[in-house]
């Protein structure tokens, strides 16, 4: 059987002999072949030649053959920064601008970057078709309003329900069309990625996005074809909603309890996958945490209707040997059982890394742990969130940013006691996790502080 199939087994909820294995490499595919991201991102030839390298290396039986949740807001007028080592970051805001939905440009897959896509997409189907499931990602419809109304939608969520609805609708139109252009083509899985889903309620998921979502995967499967929602960040609020949507999958980040998804899946007949440490273990620990991870995840996850992955978009340089680790658990059982007798190694304490003297501060210290607002869509916007909300306050205000992409970051995290990704800090309390305040109740937290 190939790993196709194990994967598209495991995707239909059936019991499988291993756990399907999806690493999801996005511009780690340009690490592996020494390009940037923007280069590997930019380029059909490199996409192909990045993930033909992580196909050898590491074995996966399904693989992205973009992960860039840009691609949409691009061609629909929104500006954006690139990087060496991260996907593109949207700055601007096109319908906070001024323009309407009216004013936006079609999306087809003549547009923007789709022609890298499409012809990325009709090689690996010909060359690692047979053999490997190829993901289609599309930017979920929550995101893409937020790419194309910036912060302020979280407040018109309040005040204009009837025109976020509008905007979401819209962007649910859009991920069709994105679908369709990789279902043209040839993917096998369409995963609607959508990452600012977890930073609303379940109340707010039900009445704007459920909707939504249901009408791109009801589309998805009158075409014939096989629909994931995937959300990077802590989305345990919206873990039952988001099992109740028609999609056939449900992927999550590593701050997800699997065996609580697992229970919600199987009550609703969905698959599920995840969720590997990103950063923790899979980019700063080494060969024996990755090992130890991943026999944790399979034993709460089973063998029925499981897909082992990364918590989201693999770090640029996560070391080689720390996936092939991964590789190695998933394919040989001998492995897996020697694995067991690891031990576990003692506890960080981070003793060197300092917080900051809150009580002696002359003003208002905002800490914000993020994965990395450069990178991380619910990052970002939280991010610009509290640089908005420092330019309202009156009170004097002190903005860090602890990306626990690096130990110091990982340090700040466990000293301050947050539990979930992103969350804002004030004078050193977890005060907004994993969910982004309208601005005028973060100006009020600020204001209270300063007191």
């Amino acid at each position: 059987m190939t790993g196709k199939q194990i994967l598209l087994d495991a995707i239909a909820g059936r019991e499988t002999s291993r756990p399907a294995w999806l690493p999801f490499v996005g511009c780690h595919g340009g690490f592996l072949i020494g390009k940037t991201a923007t280069e590997y991102l930019t380029s059909a030839d490199l996409l192909v030649e990045g993930l033909k390298k992580a196909k050898s290396l590491y074995k996966p039986d399904g693989l992205p053959v973009m992960f860039d949740l840009q691609i949409e807001a691009e061609i629909l007028g929104c500006d954006l920064h690139w990087a060496d080592e991260v996907p593109p970051a949207v700055t601007t805001h096109p319908l906070a601008m001024g323009k309407t939905l009216a004013d936006l440009p079609e999306l087809d897959e003549t547009k923007g970057r789709f022609p890298i896509v499409v012809e990325a997409l009709k090689t690996l189907k010909n060359e690692i078709g047979e053999d490997t499931a190829l993901y289609g990602l599309i930017c979920g419809p929550f995101t893409l309003a937020l790419h194309l109304l910036g912060n302020d939608i979280f407040l018109d969520m309040y005040d204009d329900e009837d025109a976020v609805i509008e905007v979401i609708s819209y962007c649910a139109e859009i991920c069709k069309k994105s679908a369709d252009i990789y279902l043209d083509h040839g993917a096998d899985v369409i995963a609607v990625v959508d990452p600012m889903t977890s930073q609303i309620s379940p109340d707010h998921f039900e009445q704007f996005v459920t909707p939504a979502m249901n009408a791109v995967y009801d589309h998805i499967r009158e075409r014939g074809g096989i629909s994931s929602i995937f959300v990077c960040g802590d989305v345990t609020r919206n873990l039952e909603v988001m099992t109740q949507t028609t999609a056939d999958n449900i992927s999550v980040d590593e701050q997800i309890d699997m065996v609580h998804l697992r229970e919600l899946c199987e009550a609703q007949g969905k698959s599920f996958g995840g969720n590997i440490k990103l950063t923790a273990v899979l980019l700063l620990g080494d060969e024996e945490d990755s090992k130890m991870e991943v026999l944790d995840i399979m034993e709460k996850s089973g063998n029925k209707g499981f897909i082992l992955a990364p918590g989201c978009d693999l770090p640029y340089a996560v070391p080689i040997k720390n996936l092939q680790a991964v590789a190695d658990m998933v394919h040989d059982e001998y492995a897996r059982e020697t694995a067991k007798s690891l031990q576990a190694k003692e506890m960080d304490s981070f003793d060197d890394v300092e917080v900051p003297d809150y009580q002696a501060a002359d003003g208002v210290i905002l800490d914000v742990i993020t994965l990395d607002s450069t990178s991380c869509a619910p990052c970002q916007y939280m991010m610009e969130a509290v640089k908005k909300a420092a330019e309202k306050t009156t009170a004097k205000c002190y903005i860090n940013e602890h990306k626990i992409k690096v130990r110091e970051g990982i340090g700040m995290m466990v000293k301050l006691g947050v539990k979930n990704l992103p969350t804002i800090c004030i004078n050193g309390e977890p005060k907004f996790a994993s969910i982004i305040p309208d601005i005028t109740t973060l100006v009020n937290a600020i204001d209270e502080a300063a007191k």
